[in-house]
Formats: C-alpha cells, sequence, structure tokens
C-alpha cells in the first residue's frame, strides 16, 4: 500500500494495548487522542500512575533511520539542558515495531498555548532557539532530508497535477500562478546557506509553556537554514514582524549567531510551506482524518482563495527584505 493510500484503519485499540504492553507498558486508562493527523498520538497513565503519551509513526514516511535520527537529536537538545519532549529508552532503543507499525513512547508534557504576542515568552523562546541551533550546528543530519525546492515545491506541483482537487474552470488560472510563483521562488533560493539540523515545524502549536517553553514534535526535524525555525513565529504587519524579529534576534544572539543573511529566505519560506501544505492535504485525502478535519479543502472556494494567495505571495517577494533595528 502506498503511502498515499495508507490511512490507519488497522490501528484498533486492542491492537495499541498489545503494542504498549510488548515494551513492558501497561496503560491504567483510556487512550486519549490527541491533535495530531500526520501520525497518531495518544496520551493515557500507565499502571504506575505516570501520564505517557504514544506517537504511531505513519508507515512509509520515515526509514527507521530517520526517526532514530530524531530521537538523537531530541536527546542530544536535552543534554544540553533545553527543553524538548524526549521520547523514553525501553530496553536499549527508542523505537518499537508491532505488526507493522513504529511507535515511541514520551512523557507527557503538558503546558499552556505560548503566547506569541507576549514579549517576555518571545524573548526567552528566542534564547532557546539560539541554544537549539547551537547544538543543531555540532553535526548534520546524515539520513534526514535538506530543506529545498524539490521536496517543498516541484513533487508538490507534479502531486496537485495529478490529482482532482482543482476545480476545472480554476485550473487554467491556478497553475499559471502557480507556476509564476515557483519561478520566483527558484529565482530568490539558492543552495549555498549554512545547513544545520533543525526543528523544521517550529510554529506556535508546536511550543507548550509553563515555566518557560517546552518544544514538542520534531518530526519534520531535516536540514536547513536556521531562519526556518524563526520565521513562523513572526506574525501581524511589517512593523509588528520587525519588532518581534528584533525580540528574538538580540535574545538569540546571546548563544548563537543570529542568521542576518538569511533574512530575505523569509517569503521564499513561506511561498514554499504554501505549495507543500496544499499538496500535502492532497495527497493524504484517503486517510478519513482529512477530510473530517479539512472539509473545505475540497469547496471550490478554497481553490478560488489560493489564486488570490498566490499573488499575494507574489507581491510579498517583491517587498524589502525585513530588516532588524541596529543596536548600538
Amino acid at each position: 500500500m502506498s503511502d498515499a493510500q495508507f490511512n490507519y484503519q488497522q490501528l484498533t485499540p486492542d491492537m495499541l494495548l498489545n503494542a504498549l504492553e510488548s515494551v513492558g507498558i501497561r496503560p491504567e486508562s483510556g487512550l486519549l487522542a490527541l491533535n495530531s493527523y500526520e501520525n497518531r498520538v495518544y496520551q493515557f497513565q500507565d499502571e504506575h500512575r505516570r501520564r505517557l503519551v504514544t506517537k504511531i509513526y505513519r508507515p512509509q514516511r520515515w526509514s527507521d533511520e530517520q526517526i532514530l535520527e530524531e530521537h538523537q537529536f531530541a536527546l542530544d537538545l536535552q543534554n544540553a539542558d533545553i527543553p524538548v519532549a524526549v521520547p523514553m529508552n525501553l530496553g536499549g532503543t527508542t523505537l518499537f515495531n508491532y505488526e507493522g507499525y513504529r511507535f515511541a513512547v514520551f512523557p507527557s508534557v503538558g503546558g499552556r498555548s505560548f503566547e506569541v504576542d507576549n514579549w517576555d515568552q518571545l524573548e526567552m523562546v528566542g534564547r532557546f532557539l539560539g541554544r537549539i541551533h547551537q547544538v543543531g550546528t555540532s553535526s548534520p543530519f546524515v539520513h534526514r532530508p535538506t530543506l529545498g525546492l524539490e521536496e517543498y515545491v516541484f513533487q508538490p506541483r507534479r502531486e496537485l497535477e495529478n490529482s482532482s482537487f482543482i476545480p476545472m474552470h480554476l485550473e487554467n488560472s491556478f497553475f499559471s500562478d502557480l507556476d509564476r510563483l515557483i519561478g520566483v521562488l527558484e529565482s530568490q533560493w539558492k543552495n549555498n546557506w549554512p545547513s544545520i539540523r533543525l526543528h523544521g515545524d517550529c510554529h506556535p502549536s508546536n511550543i507548550l509553556w509553563r515555566d518557560g517553553p517546552m518544544f514538542v514534535d520534531l518530526d519534520d526535524a531535516r536540514n536547513g537554514p536556521a531562519i526556518q525555525d524563526i520565521w513562523m513565529l513572526l506574525n501581524g504587519d511589517r512593523n509588528d514582524r520587525i519588532a518581534q524579529l528584533d525580540t528574538i534576534a538580540e535574545a538569540y544572539s546571546e548563544f548563537h549567531d543570529f542568521p542576518h543573511q538569511q533574512l530575505q529566505l523569509i517569503e521564499p519560506l513561506r511561498g514554499l510551506r504554501m505549495v507543500h501544505y496544499m499538496a500535502w492535504l492532497a495527497k493524504r485525502w484517503q486517510d478519513p482524518a482529512f477530510p473530517r478535519a479539512f472539509p473545505w479543502f475540497g469547496e471550490a472556494k478554497y481553490w478560488e482563495n489560493q489564486v488570490l494567495a498566490f499573488k499575494e505571495q507574489l507581491a510579498a517577494l517583491e517587498e524589502p527584505v525585513l530588516s532588524l533595528t541596529p543596536h548600538w
């Protein structure tokens, strides 16, 4: 079965319980499904009254070596006193297999939502991002991919072209504007940026807050430019984003050189994510969880809005690059 066709229908509660018991974990509570689409994630309490989480990896997406690199990166960050969700080592490994399903077990790390408009919180996140990238610079991923146009633009373009989601009356304008966007992204993307181990998907929902930030979900960890872990924290108008960037950069620089030259990648990276996201939904549509969670994806209105979004992103790519306020 292909990655696109896989939909977790064989993953029953009994199978999950048996999988956990196969590694010595005996749930004493029910399995509470947590918000996750690419994988399946469940929280429970075990016989020792520990609150734990199990993550069942989507088959055919990552190899064992790639998943273990994710786990090692989390461990490297933990060893550097960086708050991050780390899988439990049970019997000498962190990755397990039960009837074709690979899974890991984590301590539950609850917390409040990270408030992106809270300057104290943003400053602390910037400080920890500097520390994360200090660790990430020490050595690259060997098995995980490097962020680039093939995975985020060219493959998604083919996926969308081969899908039946775009309404016929929009096909010409959709692909015309998409190809214009891809052309500009190609012209602005360079492959000579320093590439380090990244969180990869460091949006606000992947940062929980207790006494400070807790970084979760390294599933999209890969090599790439450091600014990838920064730009998704910026929101609002241009002045808001500059102020947020100043706050992050000053704190980040306490631990690692801020990637000033990569500021020009912010809008190209936004464009890459836009194209990749549409194709990701199309590719996963056979999983019943996706039509339930994203019902608007099959509506003509969504695709009309994407044509407008292409035009807006093309305009954003022509704007001056965000610049930091000089500090003397």
